[in-house]
């Protein structure tokens, strides 16, 4: 008897529109759906995707514990004995809500869930010790090598078979040690590796290290008194409404707000668009985020000569690395297009 699949995916994958429609709530429809086809073909005869469960990315994002519920419920009502959701590539919001639902079948469900994600998408940091991630490119273009990957993993989960390392199955690292009997010490093997990194010869680390990027402070402002300091902010600060209609969680877009002739930003006319902190003090007085009032103050008094009258704004709560690296330099491309001399970054 082939192995019950549900799968879950977010309204794009679904057909049911892009971001217009991330506001869509959860519904389950039966059998295959989207890349469920590719699934299914994947899955041969052993396993039937027997549901599909789909939820808007920003449903998601915005009510997370209620959807979370709501998208287990859904998931509960197939029987199934495993769990698969995305691949999400490197779109953050649906990476989020992917980890959380496979976190959230795991821990009511106690089956098998597996995911597909982009190394950077900031749902492998939160939720790779949850479940099996397997890696994907960035996009979309990469389903025709996420999809068996993701298949054969699951398959291999349900038939309870051995899990090989992240290089052997193409997930990514969960941070977990298993212990192995070795042939040589690990004395040995460290001194072998060094003999052979003295001689340029390939080895490989057992214990590879993490890469962190290295930004270089630019100097410091020497003549302050002639400066143009400009604001830009994290922590989700918009005007009253959030026209822009920036995502409280894994945003995908910034906004550009002017502040011209604007001495004090309050309750009536500013908000904070961002779902990763308690927003009754930043929405009780907005300059606690983007301190306006501060910057006014020091402008009179002369300790800088002009505030850029205009701030950039968008929120960091699981934001994609790559989301953040376009909207910094875009944001500095147009900072410096204005001959702005320095940039107060506020965050939550």
């Amino acid at each position: 008897m082939a192995y019950r699949v549900v799968h879950y995916i977010n309204q794009f994958f679904a057909g049911v529109g892009g971001e217009e429609m991330a506001g869509y709530r959860p519904e389950s429809r039966n059998g295959f759906v989207g890349p469920g086809q590719a699934l299914k073909a994947a899955f041969g005869s052993q396993a039937e995707i027997v549901g599909t469960v789909i939820c808007g990315d920003t449903y998601f994002a915005e009510n997370l514990e209620k959807a979370e519920k709501e998208v287990l419920d859904l998931i509960k009502a197939f029987s199934p004995d495993a769990v698969v959701a995305g691949p999400a590539f490197n779109a953050g919001r649906y990476g989020t809500a992917c980890g959380a639902v496979c976190e959230s079948v795991r821990k009511n469900m106690g089956i098998p869930t597996v995911s597909g994600m982009y190394l950077e998408n900031p749902g492998v940091d939160m939720y790779r010790r949850s479940t099996y991630i397997v890696s994907t490119p960035d996009s979309a273009r990469g389903m025709k090598d996420a999809v068996p990957a993701m298949a054969g993993l699951l398959l291999k989960l349900l038939k309870g078979d051995a899990i090989g390392s992240p290089s052997e199955e193409g997930y990514i690292e969960r941070g977990i040690r298993v212990n192995c009997f070795m042939d040589k010490t690990g004395a040995e093997r460290a001194v072998d590796m060094f003999v052979k990194k003295l001689h340029g010869e390939p080895f490989k680390t057992e214990y590879p290290m993490p890469t962190f990027d290295r930004v270089a402070p630019n100097p410091p402002i020497l003549d302050m008194k002639n400066a143009t300091i400009a604001l830009v902010t994290s922590g989700g600060i918009v005007p009253k409404g959030n026209p822009d209609h920036i995502e409280a969680s894994s945003a995908s877009k910034y906004g550009e707000y002017s502040l011209a002739g604007v001495m004090k930003i309050d309750s009536a006319t500013h908000q904070t668009a961002h779902g990763g902190y308690d927003p009754t003090y930043a929405n009780q007085d907005p300059n606690r985020v983007l301190p306006l009032d501060a910057m006014r103050a020091l402008e009179k008094e002369g300790v800088f000569k002009k505030f850029h009258e205009k701030y950039y704004t968008t929120v960091g709560n699981g934001t994609s690395v790559g989301n953040a690296k376009r909207f910094g330099a875009e944001i500095a491309q147009k900072l410096k297009n204005d001959n702005v001399d320095a940039v107060i970054v506020t965050s939550t």
